[in-house]
C-alpha cells in the first residue's frame, strides 16, 4: 500500500475529527503509512438519523475519487455511511467502522455489544447487522442518548460510556 490513510469523518463537526486525530496519533510511526483525519465539510454537524447518513454519500464518493494518492479510505462513523457506494468508485481499500469494528469483535468472542449514540440510531444500525447477517450474534445495543457533538465534547462521555458497557457486559 501507497499512499496515506485517510479516515474520514463524514460529520463537519470538526471537534470528532480532532478526537480522530488524537486517537490515531500513536499510529503515526516513522516509517509507517500516514494517516490523514478529514472532515467532510458538506456534512451535517452530526449523523443521527437515517437521513444524515443519507445525506453524505455523494460528497463521500467525491471525495474519495479526488484522492488517487490515498492508498485507503476508512469512514469514521459507526453508521458506516456510503460504503458500498464509496467502494464501487475506487480501487483502494475503503474500510468502515460499523463493519471493521464488528467483525474483529465476532473474531474475539461468540457475541458482541454495541454502544449507540442516541436510540434513534439503533434501527439502522441493526439494518446494516442484518445485510451483514450476524444479528444472532449481536447481545444487545444500548444508546448513550447523547448528541454526537455531546459524545465528542462532553464533561460525562467517559462515565458515560462505563455505565453502558457495564450494562452490555451484564448482557452477554
Amino acid at each position: 500500500m501507497t499512499g496515506p490513510i485517510l479516515v474520514i469523518n463524514p460529520n463537519s463537526n470538526t471537534a470528532v475529527t480532532d478526537g480522530l486525530n488524537d486517537t490515531l496519533a500513536s499510529f503515526k510511526r516513522f516509517g509507517g503509512p500516514e494517516v490523514e483525519c478529514l472532515t467532510l465539510a458538506e456534512g451535517p454537524f452530526g449523523i443521527e438519523s437515517q437521513l444524515d447518513s443519507d445525506s453524505v454519500v455523494m460528497p463521500l464518493t467525491k471525495l474519495v475519487t479526488s484522492r488517487p494518492d490515498a492508498g485507503a479510505f476508512v469512514i469514521a462513523c459507526y453508521s458506516d455511511p456510503g460504503l458500498d457506494a464509496c467502494r464501487s468508485v475506487v480501487p483502494q481499500p475503503v474500510f468502515g467502522i460499523q463493519e471493521s469494528g464488528v467483525l474483529t469483535a465476532m473474531a474475539r468472542a461468540d457475541r458482541f455489544g454495541v454502544i449507540a449514540i442516541a436510540d434513534a440510531s439503533i434501527p439502522r444500525h441493526r439494518r446494516t447487522l442484518a445485510r451483514m447477517q450476524v444479528l444472532d450474534r449481536l447481545a444487545c445495543e444500548i444508546a448513550l442518548n447523547m448528541s454526537v457533538d455531546e459524545s465528542a465534547r462532553g464533561a460525562g462521555t467517559f462515565d458515560r460510556l462505563i455505565e453502558v458497557g457495564t450494562s452490555l457486559k451484564k448482557q452477554g
